[in-house]
């Protein structure tokens, strides 16, 4: 009989084989392939009801929250999201918990004579992404969930998890990034992530910058849906930061108020997640069910983002986060500020090449009185000279080091230059993130 490490074997070379694939960071405007492949399977995607979130920052924590809050209800939730931090499985959860190796690559080999098929009759063969979300509609509907919630992976109108017919549609905060795919301005990223809003469907979104807010108006009058906004519908009436996290008090779109809810997760930002899941959670269930007071409590207290302003260790105290983009490490450099009011902190720095670096940095700076250039394992990462080069214009010679390793600079922040009762923070790239909790978890 397979073991357990028999089974994460088979899961590396089904990793392997989708890797061969075009990757993830290449879409193809396309949801042909894709639907094709689902529609082989037996129409997985449309097996449950499905919560669908887009945006630029915010997705992974949002979707955890809704889920953990539509478990707590009674519900039995199948989770997406993307990219994984350590293992391919991450991604994908059941109730909560990963999907075991085992599944995933069972899932595959069922779906890999269809993948083939898609290949032979589509004029571009299917992308590592396209592949993979063939498996996770399989995997889901093969769990009899009783709803989805479902990160997409990149944008939104093209993003292949974009075939899904979503009851409800949510969109986190828009900002730069990935403009090379699409747009180079926050109306024309707005304009793609908007695709996932469905005619009749009810769309969560969050607060916008004025750039933004008329793009997604306009698809939502043009599709017919019902929009709850941000501030105008439900808000974050309050927030006290606690040592474990915070405590809020939130009212949704129904004009229910929620109060004594106990969030483990650092940061303003973090609250504003929460308020954007609740929204999601109770547009889904009702007319059915309303929230439950005591079940919001469990599922917000039950909550977890694992990379997001993460504390991993203390002595000295240390934290992964998995910002990526200058709107990302803002957030972070305000979390920061808000979670550990007095820490002075060493920053390890690790960022891919295609991102806007020097808006990382300058975002960063002002919460850092060192910072260690290093790099990670990504063929995307920018090499450790050139980024301690731009390191230098923005913090100053004295306060930049450098470090070949991600592991070497940790233990050199860790263990000689975060200085006594400071603090370690761990960022600059999901990659970075998911290595530092590898190394240090």
């Amino acid at each position: 009989m397979a073991t357990e490490t028999d089974w994460y074997q088979e899961l590396l070379e089904v990793e392997r084989e989708l890797t061969a694939r075009a990757p993830e960071s290449a879409p193809q405007p396309s949801l042909d392939r894709v639907r094709a492949l689902a529609d082989l399977m037996g129409g997985t995607h449309q097996a449950y009801p499905v919560v669908h979130l887009t945006g630029t920052n915010g997705k992974t924590t949002t979707s955890r929250i809704t889920e953990a809050v539509l478990r707590a209800h009674g519900l039995k939730t199948g989770g997406f999201t993307s990219p994984h931090l350590q293992s391919l499985v991450e991604r994908v959860t059941i109730d909560g918990q990963p999907l075991s190796a085992e599944r995933f690559v069972q899932t595959y080999r069922r779906a890999r004579p269809y993948l083939d098929e898609v290949d032979r009759t589509q004029p571009i063969i299917m992308s590592y992404f396209e592949a993979f979300m063939g498996v996770v509609f399989a995997a889901l509907a093969d769990a009899k969930i009783d709803v989805g919630i479902i990160e997409v992976g990149l944008g939104g109108a093209w993003d292949a998890t974009n075939i899904v017919d979503s009851a409800v549609s949510v969109i986190t905060p828009i900002d730069l990034d990935h403009q090379r795919f699409l747009g180079s301005t926050r109306a024309e990223i707005a304009r793609e992530k908007a695709g996932i809003i469905k005619p009749g469907s009810t769309v969560v979104i969050a607060r916008q910058v004025d750039e933004v807010r008329p793009v997604l108006t306009e698809r939502v009058e043009q599709v017919g849906a019902t929009a709850y906004w941000e501030d105008r519908d439900f808000a974050v009436l309050s927030r006290t930061a606690t040592d474990s996290g915070q405590t809020l008090e939130v009212r949704t779109p129904s004009g229910a108020v929620f109060d004594g809810l106990e969030l483990p997760l650092h940061g303003a930002h973090q609250a504003q997640n929460a308020a954007v899941a609740l929204a999601a959670a109770e547009a889904l269930l009702a007319p059915r069910q309303p929230l439950d007071p005591e079940r919001v409590r469990a599922g917000i207290a039950a909550a977890s983002s694992p990379g997001r302003l993460e504390v991993v260790a203390s002595n000295p105290l240390t934290v992964i986060d998995a910002a990526h983009n200058p709107a990302g490490a803002h957030t972070t450099a305000q979390g920061i500020i808000d979670a550990f009011p007095g820490v002075r902190f060493t920053g390890v720095v690790a960022i891919l090449a295609d991102k806007d670096v020097k808006g990382i940095l300058t975002e960063l700076e002002p919460v850092l009185d060192q910072i260690i250039i290093t790099t990670n394992s990504s063929p995307r990462a920018l090499p450790a000279d050139q980024l301690t080069t731009l390191a230098t214009t923005i913090f100053g010679p004295d306060r930049v080091h450098t470090e070949p390793t991600l592991e070497r600079a940790i233990d050199l922040a860790r263990h000689q230059i975060a200085p006594p009762n400071g603090g370690v923070l761990i960022t600059g790239s999901i990659v970075t993130a998911g290595e530092a909790r590898t190394i240090l978890t």
